[in-house]
């Protein structure tokens, strides 16, 4: 796993945990004793409706509103305010990447100059991919935990509905050897126990 240096100190909210009362195309609502925050998420279905939930949250305020913008994990959220400090790269631009991508995919991609990688996102074109590349290259440290685990399986395990809390108990035990198709075999093992 990627440790991404913190930089969050103007942002008063730091997570919810609610119920989940409602999930939209791109948004949930969370139900925090009688108030329900409408918050921003890049995968709203990797949420359960009725499930209690922690999400992290960034809240976002300009001269035309306010939104919450939520993560799963600590990760997410501050590999997301690393990437909104890129000139040209907003919240609405940034959220969409962790719904394809994985911290560990981007981090690599940004690392690698893989520029193919991040123009797959919604609204990142060439011009914009080698910004992000020369704001946060070599910026982004590897935790030494989970550094070998391949990428792509955690955005399989993701594109699956698994959350990256349930993800990051099994990786673990994943063999980074293996082919990645052995390593969701084995993945989903330890999930399923």
């Amino acid at each position: 796993m990627y440790g991404i240096i913190k930089k969050d100190g103007d942002n008063m909210y730091n997570y919810i945990i609610g119920v989940v009362s409602e999930i939209e195309s791109n948004a949930i609502t969370i139900d925090n004793h009688g108030m329900g925050y409408n918050v921003f998420v890049a995968n709203p279905y990797s949420f359960k409706e009725g499930e209690e939930t922690k999400v992290y949250i960034y809240h976002q305020i300009t001269e035309n509103g306010q939104a919450l913008f939520g993560f799963h994990d600590k990760e997410e959220k501050d590999l997301f305010l690393r990437l909104i400090d890129v000139k040209g790269l907003g919240p609405k631009t940034a959220l969409p990447m962790f719904a394809t991508g994985s911290v560990n995919g981007i981090v690599d991609a940004i690392d690698r100059e893989n520029i193919v990688y991040l123009t797959k996102f919604p609204k990142v074109g060439d011009k914009l991919a080698r910004q992000i590349i020369l704001d946060l290259k070599g910026k982004l440290a590897a935790s030494s935990s989970t550094t070998n685990v391949n990428s792509e399986l955690v955005e399989v395990l993701q594109g699956l509905g698994y959350k990256m809390p349930d993800i990051k108990k099994v990786l673990p035990n994943v063999d980074p050897s293996l082919s990645i198709e052995e390593q969701i075999k084995q993945a989903l093992k330890y999930m399923l126990k």
